[in-house]
């Protein structure tokens, strides 16, 4: 798959909260194939300190409108300048880059868990598998009510469960101690988010085995396995995360 250096233009920027938003993006070109899982390297402008581009992964897509979405959170000078875009504004992407999900199987219940901003690869994700026909389980996990975001968009693909770490939505605790995993079996499970939380998510699915693949946000300066700063130790050695990644399933993993 051919990657590109294009300027896609601001068509939108939804501020869902005070530090996280929903940027809309048209293709001049058309949108090449992307699939679930895959991320962007994106340039920002305007931030004397952001040297490097920023990876962010690909929350959703639109190919009737040559439209697509990232979710951002504000969380540096970089993230800050993306946050602040207006429409009509052109952001400089190198996509699309890493590789993806795998398909389940037919006839298989799946699970996709996320965190925070882990939670963007998972809408692409849901809607990829409707489309095939599957309806999937999302369990979201949250700190507070305040920081809830997205659940019509999951809701319109799937059940929804949440859980956050006060208990003001849904069950109090973290995704690993939500009561759906005692109720429903499911036969694969996809996560992304705090590697925290991702690592709980292993080693339930190792318990009760359980296929399991997460998506890594490890640190990528180049997104095309130059840099070597993305590294993550395999039963197959070290791996770049862009470019093996950022999709791998848990038992590749030495965690």
């Amino acid at each position: 798959m051919g990657k590109r250096v294009e300027n896609l233009k601001v068509i939108d920027n939804k501020h869902l909260t005070e530090d996280f938003c929903v940027l809309e993006l048209r293709s001049e070109l058309g949108l090449p194939a992307l699939l679930p899982g895959q991320f962007v390297q994106v340039k920002v402008e305007g931030s004397p300190e952001t040297f490097l581009r920023r990876p962010v992964s690909v929350h959703d897509v639109d190919y009737s409108e040559n439209k697509l979405s990232l979710l951002i959170q504000v969380l540096g000078k970089g993230t800050e300048t993306l946050y602040k875009l207006d429409k009509g504004d052109c952001l400089n992407l190198l996509y699309p880059l890493g590789n993806s999900f795998s398909d389940p199987l037919q006839g298989e219940s799946v699970l996709l868990v996320g965190g925070g901003t882990g939670i963007a690869p998972l809408l692409y994700l849901g809607k990829y598998l409707k489309n095939k026909g599957l309806r999937p389980v999302f369990l979201l996990g949250f700190r507070n009510l305040s920081r809830v975001i997205l659940t019509e968009e999951f809701n319109s693909l799937g059940d929804v469960y949440i859980t956050t770490e006060d208990g003001s939505v849904g069950e109090k605790g973290y995704v690993t101690d939500h009561s759906v995993l005692s109720k429903i079996i499911f036969n694969r499970i996809y996560c992304c988010g705090p590697d925290a939380m991702m690592h709980a998510v292993a080693g339930f699915c190792k318990n009760k085995n359980i296929n399991c693949e997460v998506s890594l946000e490890n640190l990528m300066a180049c997104g095309f396995g130059i840099c070597l700063c993305c590294i993550a130790e395999t039963t197959r050695g070290n791996l770049c995360t862009c470019t093996d990644g950022p999709v791998f399933n848990t038992k590749d993993l030495k965690w």
